[in-house]
């Protein structure tokens, strides 16, 4: 080993010398430029990727089951796995070429040995001459290694170990974005519940409204006018009713796929028992850098890191290639005498490998690796962009839906005392039917409609948690922003670029 380091010392300011024989590396630059992540609200520095278990904060055992049933069986991330175990085989690949390669080789072949070649003609008196047929065997040890002067496997295996570390970081996105799926799933059941209650309970009233109506027709009050119009209503009432649980039935069928099953889990989803208020509560500020936090972000500047160290390769690969190679082990003509210590043989010494005309195969390589840098780039300002965009959406939706609740509470505690007052003064015979039928239609709309900003508030928590990468947890000395004044577009990155 000593001898092959002293080749190559000897060898280093030959390849120097060699280099600038070499073909030429074009002159040719990324064109494209990466958004300026300071003044979107991302730090330089990126972090790990979160995944805590933030669905717990509902506090719903059958939510954390699912969850970790989807975890477990869902194709997506079988996937994405895959994808993850292909891109380490990568690195490993890549890692190889930098080390000493050594294999054992050998073959015996019956063979004619040419009269006018190396071999003198059997005529002549040797015991192997040519124009005899013989068994002719090698068996030995070869070694090479690739010095990489240049880096090119270095590069390799640096552009490797970022792919493999993207597509961990493609998994944990997947990850993520399945857990929200579910827990938005979870909670759409939880709306289907509580508007089939809502439906179920509309059907009682307008049973009792006709019991009600014909109570009166019996007491000379109403007509049978009143009574006709109460059970027309029914009906009516009761198809409300069916569609109801039949949306409960597809939202039960949509998360036992979610979780990777089937029919026979749907008798086992049972009704979510969600704590609507407690779940998931906004912190009254937001840190800058949240965004640095997502998974999919992480993973687009990696590729970019990637492909540059791909540029580096293909540019190392205009220079010349010098490698180190030695064999020992036994040659000889006859089985046997192959192994006999007389069938010696060694031998070590520098390879060289110029490329002076290749056909543009190498410029074609280096300008496409370019290319990559340009096209991870682009990827990685959509990336970023649509991350803003994304939390700039859920901060309006969540401020926007704040106000409807308020506006919505007002509405229905006034609808509910209208139908109350409406319903007392029927049964006294000082208002009709009519006004009874109209403030019980508008307390049920406001019911169901209450039922849905309350559910919608909590997917648009759990929207933007998943917007800013699983979590509402500030990094330490971090800047914020406060969430009351969301609704700007630029305060939706997590901040201006004038904080830090």
């Amino acid at each position: 080993m000593q001898t092959l380091k002293t080749m190559a010392t000897v060898l280093a300011p030959a390849a120097m010398l060699l280099a600038a024989g070499c073909a030429a590396v074009p002159k040719t630059e990324p064109a494209i430029k990466a958004v300026d992540a300071q003044q979107l609200g991302l730090s330089q520095q990126r972090m790990l990727a979160v995944d805590q278990q933030w669905w717990k904060g509902f506090g719903d055992p059958q939510l954390d089951s699912l969850i970790e049933e989807a975890m477990a069986r869902n194709p997506t991330l079988d996937e994405a796995i895959s994808r993850v175990r292909r891109a380490q085989a990568q690195a490993l690949a890549a890692g190889a070429g930098s080390q000493p390669q050594l294999s054992l080789d050998g073959n015996e072949t019956r063979q004619r040995l040419s009269e006018n070649y190396t071999a003198p003609p059997k005529s002549v008196g040797f015991g192997a001459g040519g124009g005899g047929v013989y068994w002719i065997g090698e068996l030995g040890l070869n070694l090479g290694w690739d010095l990489d002067f240049w880096g090119r496997q270095a590069s390799l295996l640096q552009a490797a170990k970022m792919q493999a570390y993207a597509a961990e970081l493609d998994r944990a996105s997947a990850r993520l974005a399945l857990a929200g799926s579910i827990a938005q799933a979870y909670v759409d059941l939880y709306r289907a519940y509580e508007l089939a209650d809502v439906a179920a309970d509309a059907e009682t009233q307008r049973a009792s409204l006709l019991q009600l109506a014909q109570s009166r027709v019996r007491a000379g009050l109403d007509t049978n006018v009143e009574v006709k119009n109460a059970e027309a209503m029914l009906p009516q009432a009761r198809l409300a009713r069916l569609m109801a649980e039949n949306q409960r039935d597809v939202a039960v069928h949509r998360l036992a796929a979610l979780a990777g099953h089937g029919a026979d889990w749907y008798d086992k989803i049972q009704r979510p028992q969600l704590k609507l208020d407690a779940a998931l509560p906004l912190p009254d500020a937001l840190p800058m850098d949240l965004l640095a936090h997502r998974p999919d972000v992480i993973a687009a500047k990696t590729r970019i890191d990637a492909a540059t160290a791909d540029r580096a390769a293909a540019k190392a690969a205009f220079y010349p290639d010098i490698s180190l190679r030695a064999f020992a082990g036994f040659q000889a003509v006859g089985l046997d005498k192959l192994l006999d210590s007389n069938s010696a043989a060694y031998g070590a010494g520098p390879a060289i490998h110029l490329p002076i005309f290749d056909a543009h195969r190498l410029e074609a390589g280096y300008i496409g690796a370019t290319a990559e840098i340009d096209g991870a780039v682009s990827q990685y300002n959509d990336t970023v962009l649509g991350a803003v965009r994304d939390v700039s959406d859920a901060l309006s939706r969540g401020d926007s839906l704040m106000r409807q609740h308020g506006e919505s509470a007002q509405s229905l505690s006034a609808a509910q005392a209208a139908y109350d007052l409406a319903k007392s003064r029927y049964q006294s015979g000082l208002s009709s039917q009519l006004t009874v039928l109209n403030a019980e239609t508008q307390l049920l709309g406001l019911r169901a409609n209450m039922i849905s900003i309350n559910a919608n508030l909590v997917i648009s928590r759990v929207t933007l948690l998943l917007t800013l990468g699983g979590s509402f947890e500030p990094p330490s000395d971090s800047a914020a922003i406060n969430t009351d004044n969301a609704t700007s577009p630029t305060s939706a990155a997590a901040g201006s670029g004038a904080q830090s």
